[in-house]
């Protein structure tokens, strides 16, 4: 792979990271680049000068006693973050994280006893869980659609979903890239096979904003909850839930405070007193992306992905089970089985890499094996696969 001049090891000073870690795992928590912590801190000692002033009545629109010439601050961030999104500001709001902004619609949907949410074998842990928590609640189930894989045929993905959604569906919960497999679903086409057998769509987009175009004003779904923390650069924890106009009424954050029934602005900017700054700071981190070039970014990520999903498997005699249209800035493929198939064995796969070779990278038990995510970011460069693929095999050897 052919490094990009001005990404690489040479961006790792633009970040607060340790140097000495190989750390190939920005998708799982984040990392913001030190341009977003110096906002996010000038933005803290703002607040601190006058906390009562900033919080009460310039940071949301149900503030009081102040007359407004400019809309609150929360509001002008999230019209910045939509716009980067292809969405408008009044049909966007912030929440701590993507799980945040899924239990937000999920306790405001109205759930029968009977009623059926439809999620993926593919979705993430704690959001499956959430959907099984909401389910319980009200009488509804919770159905599990297992995804082909190997992965080949979008149409087919499309057509397993929809073949799953039955009379009594009321709610598809979908991912627009997996957690566990990394996989960008054709998220379009889903929502509008949903649609058409009148079944609602709610989106997990933990890790596509910033890491893949997001047009959310034509996805034709109803609710979609993402994180900026993870690909968008901005400090943790930071989210975005957006919702389609009609589908506004009767959403509320899992907090209920000043703003109830004042719509989406006011019951989400003002969920009692808490750090606004990640919200606030999160335009920073779409400004620096788009001074060095969104496409070029995304590009860049998704080649070093790429690469590291077929050189790896290649030098490991694995199987990788998808082509490239799946994958985005992470890929997820199998370690030599000589390595172990429970999640403990990942774990500690995982943690011995980290304490004796200095490389962060995430591993996981799926399908009767132990796979790795690589997620790549323009900190990377392709020797740092290479280190990771020479580790592979040292610990494969040991097993052997």
């Amino acid at each position: 792979m052919a490094v990009a001049t001005r990404f690489g090891r040479v961006m790792l000073a633009q970040w607060a990271l340790d140097p000495a870690v190989t750390y190939l795992n920005h998708g799982t928590v984040g990392a913001p680049p030190r341009r977003v912590l110096a906002a996010q801190q000038a933005i803290r000692d703002r607040i601190e000068r006058q906390p009562s002033k900033f919080l009460l009545r310039e940071l949301s629109s149900i503030a009081v006693g102040m007359p407004r010439s400019e809309p609150p601050l929360m509001r002008d961030a999230a019209a910045k973050v939509a716009a980067f999104l292809g969405a408008r500001g009044e049909d966007l709001a912030f929440v701590d994280n993507a799980s945040s902004g899924v239990n937000a619609v999920l306790r405001s949907f109205p759930l029968a006893a009977g009623d059926e949410i439809v999620i993926t074998d593919h979705a993430y842990g704690g959001v499956a869980l959430a959907a099984q928590y909401y389910a319980r609640m009200s009488g509804a189930t919770v159905r599990t659609v297992e995804l082909p894989y190997p992965l080949s045929d979008p149409a087919h993905v499309v057509e397993t979903i929809a073949a799953a959604l039955g009379p009594r569906t009321r709610l598809l919960l979908v991912d627009h890239i997996t957690s566990t497999s990394a996989l960008v679903l054709p998220l379009a086409e889903i929502a509008a096979a949903a649609k058409r057998k009148g079944v609602a769509v709610l989106v997990d987009g933990a890790h596509a904003p910033g890491a893949i175009p997001v047009a959310l004003d034509s996805l034709g779904v109803d609710w979609y909850s993402g994180n900026l923390h993870k690909w968008a650069w901005s400090p943790r924890s930071c989210g975005v839930l957006w919702a389609a106009p009609d589908r506004q009424a009767g959403l509320h954050p899992p907090v209920i405070s000043w703003g109830l029934d004042q719509g989406l602005a006011a019951e989400f900017d003002w969920v009692g007193t808490r750090d606004p700054s990640p919200a606030l700071a999160a335009p920073e981190g779409l400004a620096f992306m788009e001074e060095l070039g969104v496409a070029a970014v995304q590009r860049y990520n998704h080649d070093l992905a790429w690469h590291a999903a077929q050189s790896l498997t290649a030098r490991w005699g694995t199987a990788l089970g998808v082509d490239e249209r799946w994958i985005g800035t992470m890929a997820t493929f199998p370690l030599p089985a000589a390595l172990g198939t429970t999640s403990e064995e990942g774990e500690r796969l995982r943690d011995r890499l980290l304490f004796e070779d200095a490389i962060e990278i995430q591993i996981h038990g799926w399908r009767g094996g132990l796979w790795v995510r690589v997620s790549a970011q323009i900190y990377n460069e392709p020797d740092e696969v290479e280190k990771l693929g020479r580790a592979i095999e040292a610990r494969a050897a040991g097993h052997s």
